[in-house]
């Protein structure tokens, strides 16, 4: 598993614990420079550039271009992913992206993966799964509430 999204896993991994300050208010540091990433310089809800940020990161080290689709919108990315990027089936380093209607989205990396779950590592999340949380955290989610994967 030696691509970008691998490398953006790895990242991920080390922000785990990261949170807002103050709680509640997508903002502070690292949100901030999470937000940035993707043009964003007010408070916002994070978990895309969340994502965007580690592959930024990703891409630095391994001196490569940063293919993800530059954007604070979970349902943009998925949108704007190419074709071939795109699964229905969990790999580990894929984003997944979920769809709560009216625009509304949550994602995160996935980190392992069995039959009925994906294990994730998501910014904007709490212990209880939220998508409006303060944190970065590992997550276990059901399949059956996963849109698709994109794979870089």
């Amino acid at each position: 598993m030696d691509s970008l999204s691998a490398a953006a896993l790895q990242v991920a991994i080390t922000q785990i614990g990261q949170e807002e300050k103050p709680h509640g208010s997508n903002w502070g540091i690292p949100v901030k420079t999470y937000l940035a990433s993707v043009g964003i310089n007010f408070p916002a809800s994070w978990c895309m550039a969340f994502v965007y940020w580690c592959f930024g990161e990703a891409s630095r080290q391994k001196k490569a271009p940063n293919t993800a689709v530059k954007t604070g919108g979970v349902l943009y990315a998925w949108n704007n992913a190419p074709k071939e990027k795109k699964s229905s089936k969990p790999s580990e380093g894929a984003i997944f992206i979920m769809d709560f209607g009216k625009g509304l989205g949550h994602t995160g990396f996935v980190e392992k993966f069995d039959t009925q779950y994906i294990y994730t590592i998501e910014g904007n999340t709490n212990d209880n799964g939220s998508r409006e949380g303060i944190k970065v955290c590992r997550r276990k989610r059901a399949l059956n509430t996963i849109k698709g994967y994109i794979k870089y």
